[in-house]
């Protein structure tokens, strides 16, 4: 069992090496080259800047998984719709991290007033999907090879959960 916070500037170099090595060892994201301290830095900072949370699970004084919301598009009509992100070291994978990352991420996203949650899943991630689908989240879209890695075409899942957010939509 873990316990979740929210995350802090000093967890990055963690956290860092928990998303290259998904990066490197992995289809759960869609890039080839490892991220640098600096662009962890740049990411944590634009979330910290729009009020979205980045929360980590620590086990055993070392942080073993974080979970994020990131704008799901940038234009204005989209500010109640967020992409979430869970990603778990591979020393933790199948230990129910996930499964504790997700309920604070679910209401981190209700207490913003949100509407939906966006999820892209590699079609072959099962424990993602079965992670998501758990928590109500249900698939909308399946995008047929449009990612390419490890010599093989990836298919790209979009999952969402519906927020009874928000009380009163503003346009503008």
């Amino acid at each position: 069992m873990a316990s979740i916070r929210f995350a802090e500037q000093a967890d990055l170099p963690q956290i860092l090496a928990i998303y290259n090595d998904i990066i490197l060892n992995t289809t759960a994201v869609y890039d080839y080259e490892p991220h640098t301290l600096e662009m962890r830095t740049s990411w944590f900072q634009s979330l910290v800047e729009l009020r979205l949370p980045i929360f980590v699970a620590l086990a055993d004084d070392r942080i073993v998984g974080f979970a994020a919301l990131s704008p799901f598009r940038k234009w204005g009509a989209y500010k109640y719709s967020v992409e979430n992100s869970v990603y778990v070291t591979s020393q933790r994978r199948s230990a129910g991290i996930g499964k504790q990352l997700m309920p604070p991420l679910i209401e981190a996203a209700r207490a913003r007033q949100l509407h939906t949650m966006i999820a892209g899943i590699d079609a072959d991630n099962e424990a993602s999907l079965r992670l998501h689908q758990r928590f109500g989240f249900r698939e909308v879209a399946h995008f047929r090879q449009v990612g390419f890695k490890f010599g093989r075409w990836l298919d790209l899942k979009f999952f969402q959960l519906l927020l009874e957010t928000p009380n009163a939509p503003v346009d503008g």
